[in-house]
C-alpha cells in the first residue's frame, strides 16, 4: 500500500496519553497512511507503548533520540516521512476517524488547496467546541488561532524551511509556520467540522509559557515578518485616517446610521 499521508507524532514522557493518540490514528477511515513516532528522550514507558504499536501494524514507524524539544523532533519526523501530505499530531491529542479521509477528498477535488484544517473538541480540564474558522493572514499576524493538527503538502514545509528551530522558546512553532505559509500565499481550506480532540491539561507546554517567553517569541516573529507587519500597519493607518475623515461629513454619518439600524441608505447616490 502506498503512503499518501504521514502522521507525525513527537512524544516526550507521554505514557499517559500516547496509547489513545495512536489508537485514533489506527482507527482512521482513510488507510493509506504512515505514523512516524519520534521519542524525544523520554524517561517513562513511552518507548514500550510505541513499540507495541510498531509490532501491531507496520505502518507505525519508531525513532528515538536525545531530548531536543518539539520543533526539532517534528522536523526530524517529517524529514523521515514518505507521504505527499503531512499531519502533525501531538501525543496527547486524538484524531476524529474521518479527518484524513475528508481532507484527502478536498485535496483531490481542488489541486489548488494546500492546507486543510478543521475545528476541535476540548477534553480533559476543559470541555466544549474550539471553533477555529478560516485562515486569515492579517488575523494570524496578531496571534495564532489554528492548531498544528492540520494537513498540508510536504512540499510547502520544504519551501518554508520547516519549523523554525531558531525560535527562542518552544510552543509557538506552529504559529510561525502558518505565517511562513501566508508569506507563500498558501491556500487554506476549513472543513467546518471537528477534526480532532484537543487535550487540555494543567502542565501543558503552552500553559508553562511565561510573559517573558511570550514577549521573546513575539519579538522574534515581529522581526522575521517585519515587512508584513509594516505593510498591514500602514494599510490600517491609511484606512483609519480615511474613516476619521469621513466621520467629519454629516451625510456619511447619517448614512452609516441608517444602513446599520434601518437597512437603507439616504445619501448613497452622493459622492462624499
Amino acid at each position: 500500500m502506498s503512503v499518501v499521508i504521514s502522521i507525525i507524532v513527537p512524544c516526550f514522557n507521554s505514557e499517559s496519553t500516547l496509547e489513545t493518540t495512536l489508537e485514533s490514528v489506527f482507527n482512521q477511515d482513510f488507510q493509506e497512511w504512515e505514523a512516524i513516532i519520534v521519542n524525544d528522550g523520554s524517561t517513562d514507558a513511552t518507548e514500550q507503548i510505541a513499540l507495541r504499536w510498531v509490532k501491531k501494524d507496520r505502518r507505525f514507524i519508531y525513532y528515538t533520540k536525545e531530548n531536543e524539544g518539539l520543533t526539532k523532533t517534528r522536523n526530524l519526523g517529517i524529514s523521515k516521512s514518505n507521504g505527499t501530505y503531512i499531519l502533525p499530531l501531538d501525543s496527547d491529542n486524538q484524531l476524529v476517524h474521518d479527518f484524513t479521509q475528508d481532507a484527502i477528498a478536498v485535496f483531490e477535488k481542488n489541486r489548488q488547496i494546500d492546507v486543510v484544517h478543521g475545528d476541535a473538541e476540548y477534553f480533559g480540564l476543559k470541555k466544549g467546541l474550539w471553533k477555529i474558522g478560516e485562515y486569515n493572514f492579517e488575523k494570524m499576524l496578531v496571534d495564532n488561532y489554528i492548531d498544528a493538527c492540520a494537513i498540508y503538502k510536504k512540499t510547502l514545509w520544504e519551501k518554508a524551511g520547516g519549523y523554525d528551530e531558531n525560535l527562542p522558546h518552544e510552543g509557538l512553532e506552529d504559529w510561525e509556520l502558518w505565517l511562513a505559509f501566508g508569506r507563500l500565499n498558501v491556500n487554506f481550506f476549513h472543513l467546518q467540522k471537528i477534526a480532532f480532540r484537543y487535550y487540555v491539561v494543567e502542565n501543558s507546554m503552552i500553559r508553562s509559557f511565561t510573559n517573558e517567553m511570550a514577549i521573546d517569541t513575539r519579538d522574534y516573529i515581529l522581526k522575521k515578518y517585519s515587512k508584513e507587519y509594516r505593510y498591514y500597519f500602514c494599510k490600517l493607518y491609511s484606512e483609519n485616517n480615511a474613516f476619521v475623515g469621513k466621520l467629519s461629513n454629516k451625510k456619511y454619518v447619517i448614512d452609516i446610521f441608517c444602513k446599520t439600524f434601518f437597512g437603507f441608505s439616504v445619501f448613497d447616490k452622493y459622492n462624499y
